[in-house]
């Protein structure tokens, strides 16, 4: 039986031969595939203390999301311990006047109880996959908060945060904890006035929260290394969690340097499924005390931890694509809370996210004096688009005059960097004239042309007929890119004599040689330069960034051209950077005086006056149009809240497997059938209503569940893409 609030679940009770035949079938079947097989059946003797086990089940159904009461078998008492992997019969009912056993489906055993509120016979645990406790309280605790935060299910947070089983793995022991290393110095921290006062407060143990604005250049990952360093001198542990790979690879080396490679792990993709076990493990059995990971990290089990950092959370990688899409800033913020650890939210941007927790109080602000980011940052120079190419050289490479000089002196001293938007990055529609997106007068969503050519609202559906720039008064728009590709062929035609690089998702380098040669990356790809840095840089197509149709295109295009231009020399080697963009738009300025601060504090101060993320809080409702209609006229939303929409939007092509975050369908069809639409709805509420429009939205998608109405819904917490 199940059990929540005294309820009975269907389908999980009382034993019978049918049930009892069915087993023995499923245990045969187990040891022809060469499978263990169950170790009990219904009948057994029962454990003699706490002989109950609440098991979360690995069913990631919202109207499911709650324990299960099964009974302990004696034979298990010593193996069925709370935390451990366990099979058990779920879905069990009525058939031809006999009961079945329904299938066998994994779980964690959460709680040992001393009896059920259920008075009925419980079905027993069927086996105890593994004695290993992987699902701790504290892991459990953060799972059920990041579930409720992001209105979804348990049994889906708990399969992000715990990797599957490899027997293998877990039979080898895991080496003896080294003692703590000893306290690293400043280093670079020092050029931050608060950095060696940050890192002094991580060695006692304190628990610092501090967003971080990295100077330029390649120094970060030594200064993310330093303050693992720093927490875990003081007997704590340490969790960083970067956007991918390569950033991951170069924090890695940083920390090995400082203090071994034994006293850390690294949980990246790369490492393959069974060593990245094997390294999970160690941290969860306490052989280690940190972990340098990609987004997977975040929920990694270190124990006592005295630093949580997360650099760059302006990327979108560090947000989850699986259900429910938790974004590693907000569950390091949890973990920072719940566990007492000290916070660093690092980068060389600053996002809207980061100044309002620096404006709320909740972190200090970690930054350097503007001497200091003078003399790290290169020379910055803007172009417009507009200017014209005087010689032939600057208008075959498509180069305003300005830009090819400044790619032709880099060339003298070094490797330019060329750094060309992706494919894409394609705006929907932004004034030909000025390259200001086209948003609604309503509501200040991205406009959007229609079949007849009319243009109407992405966001409130609003049609706009007569539209004019709000800036200049053009009344023409365009959409188009030129990618990483052509842009590379243009440039060799240009400058024949020099060798011609590409860095993409494709092929992405790691490194370039401190040589003459020209670099073509798309954003996020750029490789370091060895030595001091790249010459010079090219920063192309910046209305593409600045247009997309995106509440974030400023902010997002901010950081890309700061991480470019970061790998560049300082201005007194000669470095310099030549953006081409408008050069009185704001994200430009900010990059010319490199006040991303600056930046991220008026962003911020507009989104409050307009009501938008993250002043308020917001959460997309998507599928079928009537689907949609009927979920929001069912949900209990909070007082005052807003729903903006709904609008069309691309339906999932029902020709392709279902990838995570496809919403399941209650009549068990995952994708829209062929010619079938779409539509997106946005709910905004305001500062403090965010857990109410989450539970609300869960309640009214778990009864439409049970009920079995119509197609299911995806629902997204603060999805990062409001378009």
């Amino acid at each position: 039986m199940s059990r929540e609030n005294g309820r009975p679940e269907a389908g999980v009770g009382e034993s019978g031969a049918g049930e009892q035949l069915a087993l023995i079938r499923e245990a045969v079947r187990e040891k022809k595939t060469g499978r263990a097989k169950p170790r009990t059946w219904r009948g057994a003797e029962l454990a003699a203390g706490l002989p109950v086990a609440r098991v979360l089940v690995d069913k990631g159904l919202v109207h499911l999301d709650r324990y299960f009461d099964y009974a302990v078998p004696a034979a298990m008492d010593a193996e069925a311990q709370p935390g451990v992997r366990v099979r058990v019969r779920f879905g069990a009912g009525e058939k031809g006047g006999r009961r079945e056993g329904g299938k066998l489906v994994s779980g964690f055993i959460v709680e040992r109880v001393a009896e059920s509120e259920y008075r009925g016979v419980l079905a027993p645990i069927a086996q105890v996959l593994s004695t290993e406790r992987v699902l701790t309280p504290e892991l459990l605790g953060l799972c059920r908060a990041v579930a409720d935060r992001y209105a979804g299910t348990l049994a889906d947070v708990v399969q992000l945060a715990v990797p599957p089983r490899r027997a293998a793995a877990e039979a080898k022991p895991s080496p003896a904890p080294l003692p703590p290393n000893a306290l690293p110095d400043a280093g670079s921290w020092s050029r931050y006035g608060a950095g060696p006062g940050f890192l002094a407060a991580l060695a006692r143990g304190d628990a610092p929260r501090a967003v971080w604005t990295a100077l330029p250049g390649a120094t970060w990952p030594q200064e993310l290394a330093r303050a693992a360093a720093a927490a875990l001198a003081g007997g704590r542990g340490a969790l960083v969690v970067v956007p991918d790979g390569r950033a991951a690879a170069r924090v890695d080396a940083a920390l090995t340097e400082l203090i071994g490679s034994e006293r850390h792990v690294l949980l990246t993709a790369d490492a393959g499924p069974e060593e990245r076990y094997r390294r999970w493990l160690a941290v969860s059995r306490g052989s280690v005390r940190a972990v340098i990971g990609t987004r997977a990290a975040m929920f990694a089990p270190v124990a006592d931890p005295g630093l949580v950092a997360l650099w760059d959370d302006g990327d979108g990688s560090h947000s989850d694509p699986h259900a429910p899409q938790p974004h590693a800033r907000e569950v390091l913020i949890q973990r920072s809370v719940t566990e007492g650890a000290g916070f660093l939210l690092g980068g060389l941007g600053c996002t809207v996210e980061a100044a309002q927790l620096v404006e709320s109080g909740w972190a200090r602000p970690l930054t350097a004096e503007r001497e200091q980011v003078r003399a790290a940052a290169p020379l910055v120079r803007t172009v417009g688009e507009g200017d014209e190419a005087r010689d032939a050289a600057a208008r075959a490479a498509r180069l305003p005059t300005m830009a090819w000089q400044v790619v032709r002196d880099g060339l003298r001293r070094g490797p330019v960097l060329v750094q060309v938007p992706r494919r894409g990055y394609v705006p929907r529609l932004a004034c030909e004239r000025c390259r200001t997106p086209a948003r609604c007068r309503a509501c200040a969503g991205p406009l959007e042309s229609l079949r007849a050519g009319e243009l109407a609202c992405g966001w409130c559906g609003r049609p706009e007929p007569d539209w004019h720039c709000a800036e200049c008064g053009g009344a023409r728009l365009r959409a188009q890119i030129v990618g990483a590709r052509r842009t590379a062929e243009e440039l060799g035609r240009a400058f024949p004599a020099v060798p011609v690089r590409t860095s993409g998702r494709d092929h992405v380098l790691a490194t370039v040689p401190d040589a003459p040669a020209l670099v073509v990356s798309t954003p996020g790809a750029e490789p370091v330069a060895e030595g001091d840095g790249y010459a010079a840089a090219l920063l192309l197509d910046g209305w593409a960034l600045l247009g997309r149709p995106d509440l974030r295109a400023g902010e997002e295009a901010l950081r890309r051209w700061l991480g470019a231009a970061a790998l560049v020399r300082g201005q007194a080697e000669g470095g310099t950077v030549a953006v081409i963009a408008e050069p009185t738009l704001r994200p430009v300025q900010a990059l010319v005086r490199w006040d991303p601060v600056g930046h991220a504090v008026r962003e911020l101060a507009e989104r409050a006056e307009l009501g938008f993320p993250p002043v308020s809080r917001m959460a997309s409702v998507a599928g079928r149009g009537e689907d949609v209609a009927e979920l929001l006229r069912s949900t209990e939303l909070p007082p005052g809240a807003e729903v903006l929409g709904p609008v069309p939007m691309p339906a999932p092509d029902p020709g392709r497997p279902r990838r995570p975050g496809d919403p399941p369908a209650a009549s068990g069809r995952g994708n829209p059938a062929p010619g079938e639409e779409w539509e997106r709805a946005l709910v905004r509420v305001r500062p403090g209503q965010g857990a109410a429009l989450a539970a609300a939205l869960k309640a009214a998608r778990a009864a439409r569940l049970v009920k079995r109405e119509g197609e299911a819904v995806r629902v997204r917490i603060d999805p990062p893409d409001l378009g």
